[in-house]
């Protein structure tokens, strides 16, 4: 038996124990090592036609032996010399694949091995592997032996085809570790998916099939029938790599659905082949529903990682933002610098290049769909327009010129959701903000007294219901030099010059009313003042300050902000209600009085802006007692 040298030692006990992560890679290693060998061979066929085959003969096969516990796994590649052998498996960390790809650049030719460690991670999970093996051209066969660390064995054998058989002897169960796993058919069948799906060569496996056999009697219960059936298990042409002419709808659905686990087709398709600094291929496809766990902690974001068509991640996150989180679908470069273990990335510019170039495909991608199918683009947003709103408030508004003229909201004027341009667009010339009412819900914002005072001047208003809408607008500041303005703000100031003149001369007349109706208050409210644009409703309430009552609401909803009184509000008194005069009369004949109906009006402009009133049993009382 020969030895391993001393630092070869080490490095495969490293591999058995440290560098592989995962134990189930060991077949995507050995599949690719298997590819890998018929590219060579195929690639030598292009100048000697002594080792061709029909380009439909290659193909790599697996067989199981449950009973002797053995996998196997054969191709009908380039094999190997005993110097080969001695030189690719006995010299750990030399890959053959390596070498053959720096000295060869057809671009036919799609070698994935790099390090020459991928074949040592079947040591995971066996005891013992042998490796039969007959190189093109050459009479004698060899044989590859080895238990581990312990040493290898090579020797002549029978072995009558060209290329190279890997029988894997499967390690016993212990008391914390199952190998029998890996000698079901449906677990081997289930990594080929997983990992080498598109492995551009057919990997073949006989697969037991039961079927029914039923009888002429209808009341005779069925037999069963095992069969054994050859089956392809990878589909080899990846459909990304294929022209989107010749790609149906169907087929984008199909995939989709089966690879992401939706019943829905999705809203949007991308495929795009980029070239650059690294060049990829790329297909995503926008959902159109949200996953259950979409809006949950357990939610993983990110796009299935492959190399040359090999799987290395099946999420990985650092392709996607998080506000294009929703995203599904595959990434494939040939370009990628891998670790050697082929699980992680080695250098993560790259990853960031492929991921600044999926942002901007993103973008505009939905751009087109906001235009080319609104309706699609909207049943879109309900479901993920949450997200686009976070990532513009996020990161101090980092992101917010990415992502602005993606965002649409319901507008009054329409009835429809529209975008801020749309907004803009459709402004009157003398219109001088954007305006919007914030609520909890679209009709409880239509209702608000503000909300028809600018309908009433022709302007639109926007209907801002989710939560972070507000703080959307807050960190935009503006759209096309436009100031954004919630209704209910302080300094909305769209009255005429003699209607405030009007509003100002009643205030300062009932000024020692209003103060009376502020001390009443004292607390709640920064202050008391009437007002002629509340329309026909009795009183409202204002913010006055950066936070409005809403985004109060909202913050008031934090741990340790409950009892808080974040927002600076005023309640305006419709000047033109007949409710005036009766408030100026009790303030000369019954305070008492007074101050219960300064409350009651308070709790109604609560009510009426969609807030909490905070001692109802109070207010019955009090709207019983005046009753």
């Amino acid at each position: 038996m020969k030895q391993f040298k001393t630092e070869s030692k080490k490095m495969l006990d490293m591999m058995i124990n440290s560098v592989y992560t995962n134990r189930e890679i060991f077949l995507r290693e050995l599949i690719s090592n298997a590819s890998d060998a018929i590219d060579k061979r195929y690639f030598r066929s292009l100048t000697d036609q002594s080792f061709a085959l029909p380009r439909e003969e290659y193909g790599i096969d697996i067989s199981i032996d449950k009973e002797n516990r053995i996998i196997k796994i054969t191709d009908n590649g380039c094999g190997m010399t005993e110097s080969e052998l001695e030189e690719n498996l006995s010299t750990i960390a030399h890959s053959g694949s390596g070498t053959f790809k720096s000295e060869n650049t057809d671009e036919n030719i799609s070698i994935i091995g790099q390090f020459g460690v991928g074949f040592y991670s079947a040591f995971m999970i066996s005891k013992k592997i042998s490796v039969r093996t007959r190189a093109i051209g050459s009479d004698t066969a060899f044989c590859w032996e080895s238990e581990g660390t312990e040493g290898y064995t090579i020797t002549p054998c029978d072995y009558e085809p060209f290329g190279s058989e890997i029988t894997l002897y499967i390690k016993e169960d212990t008391e914390t570790e199952n190998f029998t796993e890996f000698l079901d058919q449906y677990k081997i069948k289930g990594l080929v998916k997983r990992y080498s799906d598109y492995i551009r060569y057919p990997i073949r496996m006989d697969m037991e099939i039961t079927k029914p056999q039923y009888s002429d009697d209808e009341n005779a219960e069925p037999k069963y029938e095992t069969t054994i059936e050859n089956q392809t298990l990878n589909s080899m042409v990846p459909l990304w790599h294929r022209n989107a002419s010749e790609v149906t709808e169907e087929e984008y659905n199909d995939f989709y659905k089966s690879a992401f686990f939706d019943y829905n087709a999705p809203a949007k398709t991308i495929q795009a082949h980029i070239e650059g600094t690294v060049e990829y291929e790329t297909l995503m496809f926008i959902p159109q529903k949200a996953p259950v766990d979409y809006y949950s902690k357990g939610y993983e974001k990110g796009l299935t990682l492959y190399s040359n068509g090999v799987m290395i991640m099946d999420k990985c996150p650092d392709l996607l933002p998080d506000y294009f989180n929703f995203v599904k679908g595959i990434v494939d470069s040939s370009d990628l610098t891998l670790n050697i273990s082929r699980e992680t990335l080695q250098q993560n510019y790259q990853l960031r290049t492929i991921a600044k170039s999926l942002e901007k495909k993103i973008r505009s991608e939905l751009s087109k769909l906001m235009t080319q199918d609104r309706e699609k683009y909207t049943g879109f947003f309900k479901e993920f327009g949450a997200v686009l709103k976070f990532g513009v408030y996020n990161d101090y508004g980092a992101n917010k010129d990415t992502l602005k003229d993606l965002l649409v909201f319901k507008s009054v004027a329409t009835d429809n959701y529209i975008s801020f341009k749309e907004y803009t667009e459709a402004m009157p010339e003398d219109q001088k903000a954007i305006y919007y009412a914030s609520a909890a819900t679209e009709e409880l914002a239509k209702s608000l007294p503000r909300t028809n005072l600018v309908r009433s001047k022709g302007y639109d208003v926007l209907l801002f219901t989710d939560e972070v809408d507000e703080f959307v607008a807050t960190t935009l500041g503006t759209y096309a030099d436009k100031n954004f303005i919630n209704v209910t703000s302080g300094n909305l100031d769209l009255s005429s010059d003699d209607e405030k003149e009007s509003v100002n001369t009643l205030n300062e007349e009932s000024k020692d009313l209003l103060a009376f109706m502020g001390e009443v208050l004292k607390g709640e409210v920064k202050s008391v003042r009437f007002s002629n644009s509340i329309g026909e409703h009795p009183v409202s309430l204002v913010s006055e300050g950066y936070i409005s009552a809403e985004m109060a609401r909202v913050l008031s909803q934090l741990p340790g902000r409950e009892n808080m009184n974040l927002a600076q509000t005023v309640l305006e008194i419709n000047m033109n209600h007949k409710l005036t005069e009766s408030l100026k009369n009790l303030f000369e004949s019954d305070k008492e009085k007074l101050t219960a109906y300064t409350e009651i009006l308070y709790a109604q402009a609560r009510l009426i802006s969609g807030l909490d009133v905070k001692d109802p049993v109070k207010l019955s009382s009090q709207i019983c007692d005046l009753l």
